[in-house]
């Protein structure tokens, strides 16, 4: 049995449901809202690369070290995201949260949070995970802006980690949250997401 089974995860008008082939068109969609394959330190496809992007998560999840799921809005069914497991280690229950990318249209709303905290909860509650964890490029600092705002903590920087799309290497940033953090982690993300909108 895998340690991170198909699942279907919902809350406040947002799915996150398991990343198929037939997501290619809704993939390409939501990537084209704000041209997002253009930013240098994201991993969003390049229209043409999307069925692409899918085969490698999808060949990904088979191998057992990554889980990817796309985002919806649950009222019109429409793709507007991804997000994904990754870097499994079921021996010692850790996961990573990456490969997280979202339409503009939907940025600086709630979907980040509540996908985060769907994906938080599956990993700590469910999978019994000790350990969560996240990795950004050291130059992607609404990135890491956004994964401090959720409680990580920053581990530190590994240096000369991985190749940009551009070509060039990235140093990476490596943020964790251990399950005894999770509860008042938990509940500070309930409180924003139920905080009124201005």
């Amino acid at each position: 049995m895998a340690f991170v089974e198909p699942v279907t995860l919902a809350s406040r008008g947002v799915e996150l449901r398991p990343m198929t082939l037939e997501d290619e068109a809704g993939l390409r969609a939501a990537a084209s809202d704000g041209a997002l394959w253009n930013i240098r330190v994201t991993s969003v496809p390049e229209p043409e690369q999307t069925r692409k992007y899918i085969e490698d998560a999808l060949a990904m999840r088979e191998a057992g070290n990554r889980f990817p799921f796309v985002a919806v809005d649950a009222a019109t069914g429409k793709v507007i995201g991804s997000s994904s497991y990754h870097d499994i280690v079921p021996a010692l229950k850790r996961v990573e949260i990456g490969w997280t990318w979202y339409a503009k249209s939907v940025q600086r709303s709630h979907v980040n949070t509540t996908c985060k905290l769907l994906l938080m909860t599956h990993a700590f509650e469910t999978l019994g995970c000790h350990v969560v964890g996240w990795r950004t490029d050291n130059f992607n600092f609404a990135s890491q802006a956004a994964i401090e705002r959720l409680g990580a903590r920053k581990d530190g920087v590994i240096r000369g980690h991985a190749l940009r799309r551009d070509g060039t290497i990235r140093d990476t940033v490596m943020y964790s949250l251990r399950s005894g953090e999770w509860p008042e982690v938990k509940a500070q993300l309930l409180h924003s997401l139920n905080r009124p909108r201005a």
